[in-house]
């Protein structure tokens, strides 16, 4: 983000209708029943799945999401710690947890924020507690930034801009801050509405939306992505997440941007954006299985294997093989991966493979090697 002076592109929201968007209603309302069925399918395989798998492919989604959302706008944060603070406030008891940052912790605050109180008003109040959230330390960068407030453009209109200093280039000019008041409370009227509209449109617009009026200094395009998995969430009735729009985007990240770019600059039809949305939370919905394979398999083989007693040597090992370790274990590399004597690896492998947990290879004598029962 930067500031800048007047640029005179006619942006929509200048046009003398703003807001009234508009849209192909027959285009759009094919792609969302095609949506609809597959959230339908993804939800209904994962209600049979239990309680146990299901809350590991959440906590896996949420992580990918928080990850995935910075990523977008060239952020990178460390998953491990991601992972931790997710599941720390999912309350789930998981090993190796990584001590997460101030930065990290208020990200996975505002995304949990957003999806388990979807059912909740979306206020000013609320946006400006994601918003200092997002921005713990008051900076984005190393330049400070107005937190918990719309921007005030004290130093030019906001741009979102490209380039190298000196040959920048605009891609959008943002409502003076002047305005924001008002095209906020608009705004939060309508999301907070009964319409007929449906779900997942709402979702598509309420981003384009957002993102268009662009009421903080830093953190507008994460904050939009939030209120349309919010709204997501209210599509689903439900609280947990089992696929990542953010992953998606990501993905394409250049013809979203080039997306949200053409329709800003364009008239109020958005058929165009509507379209590209949609089909981008299909294809979201349709890599979650993909996305959640290794996350589902795990889930279920600590599922099958919880009346086993298991030291934490072996649930160590056993967590490193689930985990993709490479090669073939023996029994020197177990004593190694769980800081033990061989003696006393042999004595573990031993009660894994009496338990059907380790299955015994092929080879034999000092090549013997084993490796993890798929459940």
């Amino acid at each position: 983000m930067a500031y800048g002076d007047y640029d005179g592109t006619q942006y929509i929201y200048r046009l003398a209708e703003w807001p009234r968007f508009r849209w192909n209603t027959e285009r759009v309302a094919r792609r969302v029943a095609e949506v609809r069925h597959r959230q339908g399918k993804l939800i209904g395989h994962m209600e049979a799945l239990g309680f146990l798998v299901r809350q590991n492919a959440e906590l896996e989604t949420l992580t990918t999401d928080v990850v995935k959302t910075s990523e977008i706008e060239g952020e990178r944060l460390d998953p491990g710690q991601v992972r931790s603070s997710v599941a720390r406030r999912l309350g789930m008891e998981i090993g190796g947890l990584t001590p997460a940052d101030r930065h990290v912790d208020g990200i996975v605050e505002m995304m949990l924020d957003a999806t388990s109180c979807y059912d909740e008003p979306l206020t000013a109040e609320r946006l400006f507690g994601w918003h200092s959230s997002l921005f713990p330390g008051g900076r984005s960068g190393l330049a400070g930034i107005t937190t918990g407030a719309w921007r005030d453009d004290r130093k030019g209109p906001m741009q979102v801009v490209s380039g190298p200093f000196g040959r920048e280039q605009v891609h959008y000019q943002a409502p003076a801050a002047e305005d924001l008041d008002h095209e906020m409370e608009i705004f939060l009227a309508w999301f907070n509405g009964s319409t007929a509209m449906e779900p997942v449109s709402k979702a598509a617009l309420a981003h384009l939306w957002f993102v268009t009026v662009h009421p903080f200094d830093d953190g507008n395009g994460r904050i939009a992505r939030a209120i349309a998995d919010m709204a997501l969430a209210r599509s689903e009735n439900s609280p947990q997440r089992f696929y990542s729009m953010s992953a998606q985007i990501r993905l394409e990240r250049n013809e979203y941007y080039a997306t949200l770019e053409l329709t800003q600059k364009g008239t109020l039809d958005i058929t165009v954006w509507m379209e590209w949305f949609l089909d981008c939370l299909g294809r979201a919905i349709d890599g979650a299985k993909t996305a959640l394979g290794s996350v589902l398999e795990k889930a279920r083989f600590w599922e099958n294997v919880r009346g086993i007693p298991l030291s934490e040597r072996q649930n160590r090992v056993l967590g490193m093989l689930l985990d993709g370790f490479e090669g073939k274990l023996n029994t020197s590399k177990y004593a190694k991966l769980a800081t033990c004597s061989e003696d006393t690896a042999l004595r573990d492998i031993s009660y894994l493979v009496s338990r059907g947990l380790l299955l015994r290879g092929t080879e034999r004598g000092r090549s013997t090697n084993y490796l993890l029962a798929r459940m």
